[in-house]
């Protein structure tokens, strides 16, 4: 129903029916210089709003003649505890043909459907109010106290604090580090972000030299110079222990390893450690800069893959909240990387191998220096007309990797992968993007030589699409 007017141009009100709420409602406007008339059975009560100077009538709200008392109010809110009331008076209102703004009260939500098909365009129910707001302060003071114990950890570092990313890190493992690291150095604590692995994928590199990230490989410094450990999303390495106590844990997965650290934080509830760290960097007041926030807001963006996968509120709360301190030149930079030329050849292979059963392609990419290369292959394959999933695998001098893309809802890629080779490599990734390694010679008991590379990589191609299509029940023609 069109109400005729604008939000912005609504000024004056009408109160139909002032319990406590009504009041409460009226107080505010009033405090707001709108112009307020208030209706209400009780007559003592109108007497009562009228000594507080207030614009008060007494009436039964449900009376054929309030419509023409109000008709010269912009909005008005149907306030009663008495719910049939309320709904009579909007049935009044808009069999007189008044097109005001009308918000009324439930109880629950048969009266609320009830109120909406009587003409009401809003409709509020206290209760679920009251129990929203008090969700709101139990999170916010879940998150003041998770914030205090934070702190009193952090402070407890005498010379250095590590912060252990996942295993070849991805854009919102390294943005999550960024930020305890913030939250660190604003309390004095030196920091160093490590990583075992690589940083492979060519936007997380180019992510990490356009915000200026310092990362150091775990094999590279001396692991006991630090007297605390964080673990920030790092659930989902290979690693499933560290030898050592853990002072932080902090991620959106549960951990397979059995951690009891001084301090931990895991939401399996939101998509990203970068919305929880963005939670603390609000919570610790940082004064947010444009590295962190960029960081942070490219996190949940990758994690979520631009909003399109497992999105939850949170997520959507903490990028509003991250995107105006963002730098999104540098953000636009990082999500439109050049493509290497060893990229370009992988690509070249795919297409030329490539191979499509039904909606599902796999193609082999031969031998191949760069592993992320693959990961974009299986993206950019994705593109092509009738394709809902594709697999792209290769061999280098060490194993077999496969990535693997795919925007069918009905398949969840890393389960399939999973369900194909989990007796042979360690998949990685989420329900639209995954990656398997699998060590090489483990389906043809063949080590690579010059001699019989052209068998080995048949060997593999013919195990690994055997394995990938029974694993998604297709058969040779795509059935």
């Amino acid at each position: 129903m069109s109400t005729g007017i604008t939000m912005a141009s609504m000024s004056s009100y009408a109160i139909l029916g002032c319990g406590s709420v009504g009041y409460a409602v009226a107080e505010e406007l009033v405090d707001e210089d709108k112009d307020v008339l208030i209706v209400d059975v009780d007559e003592s009560r109108v007497e009562a709003l009228r000594d507080q100077d207030m614009n008060a009538k007494t009436a039964d709200i449900a009376d054929e003649g309030v419509p023409e008392a109000v008709a010269d109010r912009d909005v008005l809110l149907v306030l009663s505890t008495d719910i049939e009331a309320n709904e009579a008076a909007i049935a009044n209102v808009r069999a007189r043909g008044d097109e005001q703004f009308v918000i009324a009260r439930a109880s629950d939500p048969v009266t609320a459907d009830e109120l909406r098909e009587a003409g009401a365009d809003a409709v509020i129910n206290p209760s679920t109010v009251i129990a929203d707001a008090a969700l709101r302060a139990l999170e916010t003071g879940e998150l003041e106290h998770k914030a205090g114990l934070l702190a009193d950890v952090l402070d407890g570092t005498e010379h250095r604090l590590a912060i252990l990313a996942n295993d070849n890190p991805g854009p919102d493992s390294i943005a999550s580090a960024v930020a305890l690291r913030a939250i660190a150095d604003a309390r004095g604590i030196e920091a160093d972000i490590l990583y075992e692995g690589e940083i492979g994928h060519q936007e997380d590199r180019a992510f990490v030299n356009l915000i200026g990230v310092d990362l150091q490989a775990r094999a590279d410094v001396d692991f006991e110079q630090y007297d605390t450990l964080a673990l920030v999303d790092h659930a989902q390495s290979m690693e499933e222990t560290i030898d050592r106590p853990i002072d932080v844990l902090i991620d959106h997965h549960e951990p397979d390893g059995d951690y009891e650290a001084a301090f931990s934080d895991v939401r399996a509830n939101v998509s990203s450690t970068s919305t929880i760290m963005t939670k603390y960097v609000q919570e610790f007041d940082l004064g947010l800069d444009d590295t962190v926030a960029t960081a942070l807001l490219y996190g949940i963006r990758a994690e979520t893959l631009d909003f399109k996968r497992d999105t939850t509120p949170a997520d959507l709360t903490a990028a509003s909240y991250l995107y105006p301190f963002a730098d999104h030149d540098t953000l636009e930079q990082v999500e439109s990387p050049s493509m290497s030329p060893e990229t370009l050849d992988v690509l070249a292979e795919a297409i030329g191998n490539r191979e499509v059963n039904g909606s599902y392609l796999v193609s082999n990419a031969g031998y191949i220096h760069d592993r992320d290369a693959l990961a974009q292959a299986a993206q950019q394959l994705l593109n092509l007309e009738g394709v809902s999933t594709t697999a792209v695998f290769a061999i280098d001098d060490e194993r077999i990797t496969l990535s693997a893309r795919s925007k069918d809802i009905r398949i969840n890629i890393r389960n399939v992968l999973e369900s194909a080779f989990e007796e042979h490599g360690e998949t990685v990734g989420h329900s639209t993007d995954a990656t398997v390694s699998i060590p090489l010679g483990i389906f043809t008991g063949i080590e690579t030589t010059d001699d019989n590379r052209e068998t080995l990589l048949a060997l593999t191609k013919q195990a690994v699409r055997r394995k990938l299509f029974d694993a998604l029940g297709v058969d040779d023609n795509g059935n």
